[in-house]
């Protein structure tokens, strides 16, 4: 379902809009990426290069050799340092958008997993947690 998407930085200075599929969405859990965000996994939305558009400020990106050996940039806010995108050099058309940095992450249904060989024990919501509405 094509979706239009809002979205941008922990301190407002980027902001982008998008338009995708909220199903063409996955789990990585490379350990590149979970370096990049601190946390167990990622979750990419991938959306065709050409319907993302910067709306305010700049993106800085640093660019690895990922395991697959192939060069991958992830792009960030300069200021704040939230990650934002995902550039794949195996595919030069699309870019990942982090769902947490969407205004909605709520409407993003990942349909897959990738790189689970590298999946912590841990990286998944067990519902008998206790859970709180706000800080405890």
């Amino acid at each position: 379902m094509e979706t239009n998407f809002h979205g941008g930085c922990l301190c407002g200075a980027v902001r982008y809009e998008a338009a995708g599929d909220c199903e063409n969405a996955s789990y990585c859990h490379c350990d590149d990426c979970k370096k990049a965000t601190g946390g167990p996994y990622t979750v990419g939305v991938l959306v065709n290069l050409s319907q993302l558009r910067i709306i305010s400020g700049r993106v800085k990106g640093y660019t690895t050799t990922a395991d697959s050996g192939r060069k991958i940039t992830r792009q960030f806010c300069p200021n704040c340092g939230s990650p934002l995108f995902t550039r794949a050099e195996k595919c030069p058309e699309f870019v990942f958008i982090k769902a947490g940095s969407l205004d909605e992450p709520e409407v993003i249904k990942p349909s897959c997993e990738v790189w689970t060989k590298c999946a912590v024990d841990w990286a998944y919501i067990d519902k008998t947690l206790p859970r709180y509405s706000e800080d405890s």
